[in-house]
């Protein structure tokens, strides 16, 4: 860089503090919610609350030990729904996105169109269709009830069918001549050769299915052995006046996974998001 572009250090210095400042404003309620599950209620309560001292593992006691709103069956139901939707994803949106890719089929572009078609559509929209066809299958008060609905994703085929496009079809040729049946190039050539996608979507499906709170709010109406953390977090709100470090610990333990899953998949995320942006 010449001398001409290189910024002095004084506008380097505003910008660092400008930077510093800013982050600090974004991140503060993330930091008050893990700070302030381990304060007792009457730190909290203050105004402005006071962080600094008196910890205590209290608060997470209280929620793990919930009666009324158990978090840890809650936390179990959590992760069924993240897992299985994970894999459901990867799944069904890897066998859609090879049949658009590299099978000869004259609807293929019509086909594309209505699973594009689909992330259009406001999933309000379809909750109770939705609702009223799993409790019509026997599935209304089963765990398989809080996942049925998303099992595929018309984003997750559209991801891996930019990424496949971008695989050299000579390897597909070659492949082919030596004998290589559609599922085994799938899974032991192509699938490989498209890890950035394939991390970016099982990052991004298990956060999805983490985060559901509408569904499962629904579904656990009937059943409170089928609440996930969301649901069961939310129903810690009954004692938000009188223990608020209950409630944010609760947040806490819902947010950790979510935190760690971002913070050592972005990489993944960013390059599986951006592949085939530019040549």
């Amino acid at each position: 860089m010449s001398k001409l572009n290189r910024p002095s250090a004084a506008t380097s210095t505003l910008t660092y503090v400008w930077l510093a400042v800013a982050a600090v404003v974004l991140l503060f309620p993330v930091l008050l919610t893990l700070v302030g599950g381990f304060l007792p209620s009457s730190a909290l309560l203050r105004q402005p609350p006071d962080l600094i001292g008196g910890y205590t593992l209290d608060s997470y006691l209280d929620a793990i030990r919930q009666v009324a709103v158990p978090l840890f069956p809650a936390f179990l139901n959590s992760l069924f729904v993240g897992v299985t939707i994970m894999v459901a994803h990867l799944v069904t949106s890897a066998l859609a996105a090879y049949a658009l890719v590299f099978l000869r089929t004259p609807l293929k572009t019509p086909l594309f169109l209505l699973i594009l078609a689909t992330i259009m559509v406001p999933y309000e929209a379809i909750v109770v269709p939705n609702s009223l066809f799993v409790r019509s299958l026997g599935f209304g008060d089963s765990r398989f009830s809080l996942v049925l609905p998303f099992l595929a994703s018309g984003f997750g085929v559209f991801l891996l069918r930019q990424a496949f496009r971008q695989f050299p079809g000579e390897l597909k040729d070659a492949a082919t001549i030596d004998g290589c049946g559609h599922l085994r190039f799938l899974f032991t050539i192509l699938l490989p050769g498209c890890r950035p996608a394939i991390a970016a979507l099982t990052v991004w499906s298990f956060l999805q299915g983490w985060n559901m709170y509408f569904w499962p709010l629904i579904v656990s109406t009937t059943n409170d052995s089928l609440n996930t953390l969301q649901t069961a977090v939310f129903a810690l709100r009954s004692n938000e006046s009188a223990a608020p470090g209950l409630l944010l610990a609760g947040i806490t333990i819902t947010l950790v996974p979510t935190l760690l899953l971002v913070v050592f998949g972005q990489r993944w995320l960013v390059r599986g998001f951006t592949a085939g942006a530019v040549k």
